[in-house]
């Protein structure tokens, strides 16, 4: 699937750079729309190129036992599981969401969630007792302090347990205040064998030097936690919940910066169109109209059981459905987020709201992918310092990162060859040299297959990232 035959793809360039002239909706997304039909006449679409002129870096090729890079770029393995960390603990395994932070002393943190999916029984506590939210969780956040040499490969300082006791600790998203809100994809509680309800979001201060007790942000809500995404300018949350039956989501802080005062928590519904469906039967570049209904009981306490106990209130009052939100992110005064099979494909789609007051917007389907060839089920997702998208996909059994530039043409950027786990993770240095990225490996404590973090490092400027 690394290139395209050259009739097709000449077919997709042309098309593509259709609206490379349009003002952009957002970094890499003002082309998509140019991308949702499919290529070179063909009904199923067509596989990504990945020449030089497409936007790429090339074919791919294997750059190590791991990972399958385009020419010129090389990988190192900073954090693997099963490795020691600092305090010889072995690293946890089902690495996932991830975000990157600028240290004081020059050198990059990162916050590495833990999506364990172990049964209570078989949980294993990964921090200490006395920090842990609840002790028989054994998911959580690892940190990890890296120093980037000018003339030399990354290198790890020290790793340590960031946050314990939590479950499925999937996506999330970073603030603009320094810190990662790390996000649970489970509202489990006591009846399913927890110490303490779960489906909530916590907040890992960026700068804590050593593992921190947090409690959860209950005012956010208690479902099935996918990612945030933070408007620097209002400081509103907004959430993805990653169900087949899903509601996008928005947190009003009462206080800017300090979500541990709680505040209101919101849906999003469409004026005069209740209980809309938006997975399949959309039309690109539509106009929405959308308002936002209140949700009276964030954390309800049928959520162990009930895992529609926070959507039901949203949909009662004619709020929408989605299909599976996965990865958020925001971008030109918007919000963009995957419905990771939504689309009449199954393949994916990527939607835009813009507020345009304080409780209205527009909601509008930038993207949706007409085969999975083309792209397949986006999950996390970063937009790079050059403009261009990094997009993990989550498509067994060949697993991918996509590029896409700005105008909307979509590239191989690597190929996990260690196994066939997702990537998830992607998120770039603070001086943009360097793309972190995760390999999942095993969800469960007892599992075989390994989970890594490299830095992958190359000549960006030759292409889109």
């Amino acid at each position: 699937m690394d290139q395209l035959n050259t009739s097709s793809r000449r077919t997709f360039l042309k098309d593509s750079l259709l609206c490379s002239g349009a003002a952009l909706l957002a970094p890499s997304l003002g082309g998509l729309v140019a991308c949702a039909k499919p290529v070179g006449g063909a009904t199923s679409g067509s596989a990504p190129a990945a020449n030089g002129d497409a936007g790429g870096y090339g074919p791919l090729i294997q750059a190590g036992p791991d990972l399958e890079l385009p020419p010129g770029f090389r990988y190192t393995v900073i954090s693997a599981s099963g490795l020691p960390m600092s305090n010889g603990r072995p690293t946890p395994n089902a690495f996932d969401g991830m975000a990157a932070f600028a240290l004081p002393n020059g050198n990059v943190r990162l916050l590495r969630n833990h999506e364990n999916r172990d049964l209570p029984a078989r949980q294993k506590l990964k921090g200490d007792p006395a920090l842990a939210y609840d002790s028989r969780a054994g998911g959580g956040v690892t940190s990890l302090e890296v120093r980037i040499p000018s003339n030399g490969p990354p290198v790890l300082v020290r790793q340590f347990v960031a946050l314990s006791g939590t479950i499925v600790n999937c996506a999330g998203g970073l603030t603009p205040w320094g810190s990662w809100l790390t996000c649970e994809e489970s509202s489990q509680g006591a009846e399913s064998g927890w110490g303490k309800e779960h489906g909530y979001v916590f907040e890992v201060p960026a700068a804590a030097e050593s593992e921190v007790k947090r409690d959860p942000l209950k005012g956010m809500g208690r479902f099935i936690h996918e990612a945030v995404a933070v408007d620097p300018a209002t400081g509103m949350v907004y959430q993805t919940e990653d169900r087949p039956t899903a509601g996008f989501y928005r947190f009003i802080p009462r206080t800017r910066g300090r979500l541990a005062d709680g505040g209101t928590l919101e849906m999003l519904a469409l004026r005069n169109r209740p209980n809309y469906d938006t997975a399949i039967g959309q039309t690109v570049g539509r106009i929405l109209r959308a308002y936002w209904v209140t949700i009276a009981e964030p954390d309800p306490k049928s959520a162990a059981i009930d895992l529609a106990a926070v959507y039901s209130q949203g949909f009662a009052q004619g709020g929408t459905r989605f299909s599976r939100l996965e990865g958020c992110w925001f971008g030109d005064k918007s919000i963009y987020f995957n419905a990771t099979d939504g689309g009449s494909a199954g393949a994916g789609q990527v939607w835009q709201y813009r507020p345009t007051d304080s409780n209205e917007g527009d909601l509008v389907l930038v993207f949706e992918s007409p085969s999975r060839e083309l792209l397949d089920r986006p999950d996390n997702i970063t937009v790079s310092p050059r403009g261009g998208l990094v997009v993990c996909e989550d498509a067994a059994p060949e697993q991918y990162v996509r590029g896409i530039t700005k105008d909307g043409r979509i590239f191989n950027f690597a190929r996990n060859i260690a196994n066939t786990t997702e990537f998830c993770g992607a998120c770039f240095s603070p001086d943009g040299r360097t793309l972190f990225l995760n390999i999942q490996g095993s969800t469960r404590d007892e599992g075989t297959v390994p989970a890594m973090t490299f830095a992958v490092q190359g000549p960006w400027e030759r292409g889109a990232l």
